[in-house]
C-alpha cells in the first residue's frame, strides 16, 4: 500500500490521487488554499510554485526542483487553481509543456511494474507479457537494430492518447498492431501520457469568465494567495515583452521562410550546400531546428543530401530518432559554448546588438534562435501592413 501513496507522490495528476488523499483532493479550493497557506509546508510549496513559473517563461525543457514528495501533490494542486484564476493561454502553455517534460522524464525512470499500475490507474486497456515480444528487426548498413516490448496497448487508446501528436510515427499505420492491441515500447508510451498531463492544464481555459473573477475574488482575499499571485505576475510581467513579437512561423509549401534564419542556421545551410561534413552537434541543431518549425520529416532528410555521407535509411533513421527526443533547439548561449554561433562573422545586427525593450527601456539581447526567426517574422508583417495602407 505504501507504493501506491508513493507513486501517487511522484505523479499526483493520477485519477488514484482522489481515492488515497482524498482528504487534499476533494477538498474546497478556498479551503485547500486557507489549509495550506497556514500550514508549515507553505514556504516550501511557495517556493517550488514561483522556481516553476520562472523555469516555464524560461523555456527550461525540465523543472529540476521536481521533488517527488507529498509537498508535490500541494504543488499540483494549487498549480491547477493558479492556472484558473491567471487565466492566460501562454502561462498555461509553458507550465503545461514544461510540467508534461518533467513527467515524461520520471516515467522513464520507473520499473515496469509501477508503469503498469500508472497505465492501468488512467483505465488504459494495456497489457503485459513477462516475454517481451520482437516486432521489428532492421540493418542500416553496420548498424543493427531490434525492437521488443513487454507492453501492448488497445488501438482504440492509442488512437485516443495520439490524436493530437502529429509525427507521422505516432500515426497507427506506421506502428505494430496484433489482435488489436498496438506492440508500444514504454517511452513511446510515455510520451503519450506526457501528452495527457499536458492537456490536464491546458482545459482550464475554457471557462465562464465572470465564474473565474468571482472565484479569484475570493482567493484574493487570502494574504498569502495574494502574495503569490502578485509574485507570480511579477514573473510574467519581466517576460511577458518577449512573447509580444510572436509570430506564428512554420513551414508552408508556398512560402520560403529561410530569409528569416538566423546566421548559425545559414551557416550550416551553407556548410551542407557545398558538401562539407557537418558535426554532430550541428546535425542535432538543424534537425531540432527545422522540427520545431514543423518542417515535414521528409524535407530535413532532404536537407542532407549533398553530404559526402549521404544515406537515406541511414539518414532517415537518425533524423526520426532525433525528432522523438523532442527537444527543443539549442539556446543562443548553448550555442556560443559549442563554437556554432555566427554573429560575428556575418555581422549580423540583430544578433550582436539585440533589440530595444520600450517596456524596460533597455537594450535587450537575444536569447534564442527560434526568436529570431519570430521577431524578423514579425517585423516582416508590420512592414507589409505599413505599405499596404500607403498604396
Amino acid at each position: 500500500m505504501s507504493g501506491i501513496f508513493d507513486l501517487i507522490k511522484r505523479f499526483p495528476w493520477l485519477p488514484s490521487l482522489e481515492q488515497y488523499y482524498s482528504d487534499v483532493a476533494l477538498k474546497d479550493p478556498i479551503d485547500f488554499i486557507n489549509d495550506i497557506l497556514k500550514s508549515d509546508k507553505f514556504n516550501e510549496i511557495n517556493k517550488r510554485i514561483l522556481n516553476l513559473f520562472e523555469s516555464a517563461l524560461q523555456n527550461f525543457e525540465v523543472f529540476s526542483e521536481y521533488q517527488p514528495d507529498e509537498i508535490n501533490i500541494y504543488v499540483y494542486i494549487l498549480l491547477k487553481i493558479l492556472l484558473y484564476v491567471l487565466d492566460n493561454k501562454i502561462i498555461s502553455n509553458r507550465i503545461a509543456n514544461l510540467y508534461s517534460k518533467t513527467t515524461y522524464n520520471e516515467l522513464n525512470k520507473e520499473m515496469e511494474y509501477n508503469l503498469y499500475f500508472i497505465y492501468k490507474d488512467l483505465k488504459l486497456e494495456v497489457l503485459y507479457e513477462e516475454e517481451p515480444t520482437i516486432y521489428k528487426k532492421t540493418i542500416i548498413k553496420d548498424q543493427y537494430e531490434i525492437l521488443k516490448t513487454n507492453f501492448k496497448i488497445h488501438f482504440i487508446d492509442y488512437l485516443r492518447l495520439s490524436s493530437k501528436l502529429q509525427d507521422k510515427s505516432r500515426k497507427l499505420i506506421n506502428n505494430p498492431l496484433s489482435n488489436g492491441y498496438v506492440l508500444i515500447q514504454t517511452k513511446s508510451l510515455n510520451r503519450l501520457i506526457q501528452e495527457r498531463v499536458r492537456m490536464k492544464f491546458l482545459n482550464t481555459n475554457d471557462k465562464n469568465i465572470k465564474n473565474v473573477n468571482v472565484f479569484k475574488d475570493k482567493l484574493l482575499k487570502n494574504q498569502e494567495f495574494k502574495t503569490i499571485y502578485e509574485d507570480i505576475l511579477n514573473i510574467w510581467e519581466s517576460k511577458k515583452e518577449d512573447f509580444e513579437y510572436t509570430f506564428e512561423i512554420g513551414f508552408k509549401k508556398d512560402k520560403d521562410i529561410s530569409g528569416s534564419f538566423p546566421p548559425c542556421i545559414k551557416e550550416i545551410l551553407s556548410k551542407v550546400k557545398e558538401g562539407q561534413n557537418l558535426i554532430h552537434t550541428e546535425r542535432l541543431f538543424i534537425v531540432w531546428f527545422l522540427n520545431a518549425l514543423k518542417y515535414p520529416e521528409d524535407e530535413i532528410i532532404n536537407i542532407f543530401l549533398a553530404l559526402p555521407d549521404f544515406d537515406r535509411d541511414k539518414t532517415g533513421y537518425q533524423v526520426r530518432y532525433a525528432i522523438k527526443k523532442g527537444y527543443t533547439p539549442y539556446s543562443c548561449q548553448t550555442l556560443k559554448a559549442y563554437n556554432l554561433c555566427m554573429a560575428k562573422k556575418y555581422k549580423d545586427k540583430f544578433c550582436l546588438e539585440g533589440y530595444f525593450s520600450k517596456k524596460l527601456d533597455i537594450q535587450k539581447q537575444l536569447s534564442h534562435p527560434l526568436f529570431y526567426v519570430q521577431y524578423n517574422q514579425f517585423v516582416d508583417s508590420i512592414k507589409k501592413k505599413a505599405e499596404k495602407k500607403t498604396q
